[in-house]
């Protein structure tokens, strides 16, 4: 039995009951792949039913409005996936009537899809032989094959393409690429994977030259740099608050925050002082402030950790444009600003 057999055949027995593998609709399809995109299945699989009860065609999600699929994607990170989710919905929507491409090279066009994409939805909603190449995949290859390559260099990532497409099963390009992603994701885990149970164990070069460890081989990462952030939680005698929308690209881009500093440093309750408060509203208002939390949060991103302080600022009146505390809830955040609001326990929520 071959490698496509054995693992289409592992398949059939292993295979996880996921709703869009019950669908050839592209919609939901292209949704659950942009939700899965740098996502575990098992947190995904959530976002995924609140998307389709909530938004059931593409349509529902073109006519949403940005906050309302942000809120909704609220937790999963990584939000420039939620802003092409709705680029892309609202194109397909109003320019394509509705419809999906339906073939890779058009697929590919699409704000927010890529290659692995791009190949997911072409081979599983339209059957184009399509080779799908994703993290799992990566992994599987790399040790079934001995490939030593980093996969996220320029010659690894077209060394995997080609390999992949030139094993995929023709016939059942759908079967194999959800198969060997499947594989990848369950049984050929990163670590401490169970060889002893694995049906392409005889032929695996990784096990054969004990390099399960070592493979798939990926290049440094750039150097993960430290943020110092002091978020200023304004409180009135009105029960309202101040949140801002982050309009600049980068991090949480369109999403709300208490007003933001940063600093060079973390700061003690002493170093308030520190704080550049020109041109911030508590220039102009005066008020009390304390330090919440006298340990900095840790926000781990992936090329970035936030240590991070939230600052109590008591006034009798803040500006007009002022958000009523009873609101909050309602609005995009991080999930660093969502955490702070679930343990804070503002007193009108």
């Amino acid at each position: 039995m071959d490698f496509k057999k054995k693992l289409t055949y592992w398949y059939s027995i292993n295979k996880r009951d996921l709703p869009w593998r019950n669908t050839k609709n592209p919609y939901h399809i292209w949704l659950s792949e942009i939700i899965l995109q740098q996502t575990q299945v098992k947190q995904g699989l959530p976002y995924y039913d609140a998307f389709i009860k909530q938004y059931p065609t593409v349509f529902d999600l073109a006519n949403a409005s940005e906050e309302e699929v942000l809120k909704l994607w609220q937790g999963l990170g990584y939000y420039s996936r939620a802003r092409n989710l709705h680029t892309t919905a609202k194109y397909v929507a109003f320019e394509l009537n509705g419809k999906f491409p339906d073939n890779y090279k058009d697929l590919l066009k699409l704000k927010g899809v890529g290659d692995y994409t791009a190949s997911a939805i072409a081979s599983i909603a339209f059957n184009e032989v399509a080779a799908v190449v994703d993290g799992n995949v990566y992994r599987v290859l790399s040790r079934y094959f001995g490939i030593k390559t980093p996969i996220n260099s320029t010659s690894g990532i077209k060394e995997f393409k080609k390999l992949a497409s030139s094993i995929i099963d023709r016939e059942q390009p759908a079967l194999f690429n959800q198969a060997i992603m499947e594989f990848g994701a369950t049984q050929c885990k990163p670590k401490n994977p169970d060889c002893n149970v694995c049906p392409l164990n005889e032929s695996c070069i990784a096990l054969k030259k004990n390099l399960i460890d070592v493979l798939p081989v990926k290049l440094k990462k750039t150097k993960v740099k430290t943020k110092f952030f002091n978020f200023l939680v304004c409180i009135d005698n009105n029960n309202k608050t101040i949140l801002e929308k982050r309009t600049s690209k980068g991090i949480w881009q369109n999403l709300y925050q208490f007003p933001l500093i940063e600093s060079d440093k973390s700061l003690s309750s002493d170093e308030f002082h520190l704080l550049n408060l020109k041109d911030t509203l508590l220039s102009n208002l005066e008020f009390d402030h304390s330090l919440y939390n006298i340990e900095d949060k840790i926000h781990k991103l992936s090329h970035q950790h936030l240590h991070t302080k939230f600052w109590i600022i008591e006034t009798d009146e803040l500006p007009k444009n002022a958000t009523s505390i009873k609101d909050i809830k309602t609005f995009p955040v991080p999930v660093l600003i969502s955490d702070f609001i679930e343990a804070f326990k503002f007193k009108d929520l």
